[in-house]
């Protein structure tokens, strides 16, 4: 009975293997998995990372990538439910600043300062600024994976063209263009700010130009002195909704979705004429709609009139996004070299081709618009990272908030100042 029994069970083994339903010893059981998690959704943009993880699988037999890619806010909300939960990939991508610090402080990222004083050619390879949001208490504990990006306003030249208009240097000037563009039935901006931060690009420049970087590093930082209701943020707040008020902006802005190009497509049909984003907004046109890129340039935020901000500085990140290791990841080593490989030389050519413009030293580009954003970026006193990025993520959210209500003209400069500061003073406690 016994021997009739054993013989049973190997039957019936030999079929689940035969089925499937089983591993082969020295098959899927011994591939060791690398979940990595971004926020691109571009095909091209994802074709290039996954060619570098393929090339990591080859040089590292046994190891398997799982990517993933979302859209930018369902990312952020993914992300943050995935470490709250202590499942969290592998490899993440974030833009590095406060949200990422409160990962770090909690322990849940790895510190990548032993990987790269053992490999000086990775750590030599980037800008050392672009380092600057990805470390704390002087460790490093993420790599600049998709190049450099700041904000600029695209505009459409054949329009400014038609209307004998040039890229306004001051905000007097911006004011004036956004006057003639509306007498002539095209809105001056457009902007998509359901998810708010593409808005807040505006009120961060505003406040760098009219205060400097100083304003609001002594806001954030609690120094002495330092308030977001500093004359500064109330006079942004000001100027923006001036420019809401002079119908700067397409209709049914706060309302319009970015992740799925609610701007873009104003642009497009020529039913407005600028829009203020990173300039990564310069690749994904190129792959969205190639024939609207002969049409496209763009100029820096204009100088604010009697402001202390250099027009020099820009806001945005030598990194865009940077890639971390999650302590939960059971290959640490193994990761640490596919993020080598999503950032190497090849990736960075790959990247060139997608326009984006990696910061890394001595890189060299021949299309003369992102020659542009390279010189901006090297002529530049202060790169200011964006504020829902630099702020702890609950201030953050304080900031975007407020900012929209600006748009929507439904707080004042003052009480969305004095929300700020509040916020920021229970934060501290």
């Amino acid at each position: 009975m016994q021997s009739r029994d054993t013989a049973k069970r190997a039957k019936l083994l030999c079929s689940a293997l035969v089925a499937g339903l089983l591993p082969l010893a020295g098959n899927a059981q011994d591939t060791k998995e690398i979940t990595s998690w971004d926020l691109q959704t571009q095909d091209r943009t994802v074709a290039n990372i996954r060619a570098g993880m393929d090339r990591f699988e080859a040089a590292n037999p046994g190891y398997k990538v799982v990517d993933s890619h979302f859209a930018n806010d369902a990312y952020k909300t993914k992300l943050k439910i995935a470490f709250g939960a202590n499942q969290p990939p592998c490899v993440f991508a974030s833009w590095g600043g406060g949200p990422l610090r409160e990962y770090i402080r909690a322990g849940e990222v790895v510190d990548l300062s032993p990987y790269l004083d053992a490999n000086p050619a990775v750590k030599g390879y980037f800008m050392p600024a672009s380092y600057t949001p990805v470390t704390f208490e002087g460790d490093i504990y993420g790599l600049p994976a998709r190049g450099t990006s700041i904000g600029v306003i695209l505009y459409n030249k054949e329009i400014f063209e038609k209307l004998g208009l040039t890229p306004p240097a001051t905000w007097g000037e911006l004011m004036n263009v956004s006057k003639v563009l509306n007498e002539n039935g095209i809105a001056p901006f457009a902007l998509a700010n359901k998810s708010k931060w593409p808005g807040s690009m505006f009120y961060v420049y505003l406040v760098d130009r009219i205060g400097g970087p100083e304003v609001f590093l002594a806001a954030a930082d609690r120094q002495p002195g330092g308030s977001f209701e500093d004359p500064a943020f109330i006079q942004a707040g000001e100027m923006l909704q001036d420019l809401v008020k002079a119908d700067g902006f397409a209709r049914g802005f706060n309302g319009l979705d970015y992740d799925i190009g609610g701007s873009r497509r104003l642009l497009y049909s020529g039913r407005a004429a600028m829009e203020l984003m990173g300039n990564w907004e310069i690749g994904t046109i190129a792959n969205e709609n190639p024939e609207f890129l002969g049409k496209l340039g763009f100029f820096p935020f204009p100088a604010v009139e009697g402001g202390k901000g250099d027009p020099a500085n820009v806001v945005g990140t030598l990194g865009d996004n940077y890639i971390s290791i999650s302590t939960q990841c059971p290959y640490p080593d193994a990761a640490f070299d596919l993020l080598v490989k999503l950032t190497d030389q090849t990736s960075t050519e790959e990247q060139l081709l997608d326009n984006i413009v990696s910061p890394v030293l001595g890189i060299e580009v021949g299309d003369p618009t992102l020659q542009g954003v390279i010189d901006l970026v090297g002529k530049a006193p202060s790169v200011q990272l964006w504020y829902d990025q630099e702020l702890p993520p609950t201030l953050a959210e304080v900031h975007k908030d407020t900012t929209q209500q600006l748009f929507g003209l439904s707080i004042t400069p003052e009480e969305a100042a004095a929300t700020m500061e509040a916020a920021a003073k229970a934060e501290a406690n």
